[in-house]
């Protein structure tokens, strides 16, 4: 008789990338025989993050798409650049709204089963146990989306630079903003020598998100996002009067730390924990999405859940453009300037979404050749 307590396949996390390959397994009626238990220390009922992305047309959240945009600013300290997003739109969706569809469509699925608990240890022997507060889970593979101690130690030499921001949304008085078009960055205001921007996602004409936002290796102070916010709003927006309706924070990982060499033949780390957030951007949903696939399509093969996921050439680029942010952390504005200034969305979004062609990233990395990428280049390829 089998265990209650066993099952074929385990999930550590209900994020991101635990509910997109629940979703994708609930929906492929190879799976219909298949126990899945979803383990998370949380219900996942509060909104605590946003997630953005791009595609062509219509996709499968557009039902849940809390906002589209068809065209973009960017802004530097020289240039300001209109840009018509054609064929792609920018899409926004808010977790909550993410967490509810998914918890909806997986309830109606008898095979699949929400644990609520804390993870403390996994095992792998014969079968892998997963170890929580008084109880214990088998199953014969683990999907977990915990990252990895050895990246907190930071005694190698990978780089890690954080994402780290804070936004309010903001509501005002009268209509200030245009709600068709989003500002990607915004250089025109700084924290000194180091790579900051502000991010502008209009909801309507007079409420919106705006994001103060740091790609460094350090931290700062939450005070600190609050004063450039203020001050962004005042002296670029002009504006006088508004309410602060919500605020968010945030940090995410950009490195080339192998996170999916922690993958074993029973255990596949998937999400930030397998190294699925963009190292150059930390743009991370559409990624999952594909990644979620191929592991689909591994166990459907009987192959090893975690084979192919990792394009190692354009990981390649992305430690080149980590190496000269560690390096030369003000070079960021250039950098972004040049890709936005010199390079066709389209061209630039299917780089960015690793489906470009080596003629293609030939011609991105061109836009962008400097001393300091050369330098980033030969050291990346030394180490």
């Amino acid at each position: 008789m089998t265990s209650p307590n066993h099952f074929d396949y385990i999930i550590i996390g209900n994020g991101l990338a635990g509910l997109q390959l629940s979703l994708q397994l609930s929906n492929d009626p190879f799976f219909d025989n298949k126990q899945i238990a979803l383990i998370d220390k949380s219900d996942k009922d509060v909104n605590d993050k946003t997630w953005c992305f791009w595609e062509k047309s219509l996709g499968k959240w557009d039902d849940i798409a809390y906002k589209t945009w068809g065209f973009a600013k960017f802004y530097s300290s020289k240039k300001t650049l209109n840009l018509a997003l054609k064929p792609y739109n920018y899409k926004m969706i808010c977790s909550l709204d993410f967490y509810k569809k998914a918890k909806e469509e997986l309830s109606t699925k008898s095979n699949f089963h929400f644990i609520i608990n804390d993870v403390i240890k996994v095992t792998e022997i014969e079968l892998v146990t997963v170890t929580c507060n008084s109880i214990s889970y088998t199953a014969h593979h683990v999907f977990d989306s915990r990252i990895h101690d050895d990246y907190f130690i930071e005694k190698d030499n990978y780089t890690r630079i954080n994402q780290h921001f804070k936004g309010w949304i903001i509501k005002t008085e009268t209509d200030v903003f245009d709600p068709d078009v989003f500002t990607m960055m915004d250089y025109r205001l700084k924290d000194g020598d180091q790579t900051t921007f502000i991010y502008v996602l209009p909801f309507s004409s007079k409420t919106a998100l705006i994001e103060f936002t740091y790609f460094t290796p350090n931290m700062v102070e939450n005070k600190r996002y609050d004063r450039f916010l203020e001050q962004y709003i005042s002296e670029k927006l002009k504006i006088e009067k508004y309410a602060i309706m919500e605020v968010e924070t945030g940090n995410i990982p950009m490195t080339d730390f192998p996170f999916h060499k922690y993958s074993t033949k029973q255990i596949t780390k998937i999400g930030t924990a397998g190294g699925w957030v963009k190292g150059s951007t930390g743009y991370s949903f559409k990624h999952t999405e594909k990644k979620v696939e191929k592991i689909i399509e591994n166990l459907k093969l009987n192959q090893n859940p975690s084979k192919g996921l990792i394009n190692k050439r354009h990981a390649f680029y992305d430690a080149i453009f980590l190496k000269v942010l560690d390096d030369e952390n003000d070079r960021g504005e250039w950098i972004f300037e040049q890709f936005y200034s010199k390079n066709p969305i389209e061209t630039m979004f299917k780089f960015l979404d690793e489906e470009s062609t080596l003629f293609e990233d030939i011609k991105i990395m061109s836009s962008l050749f400097s001393l300091s990428f050369i330098k980033a280049f030969f050291k990346t390829l030394w180490f």
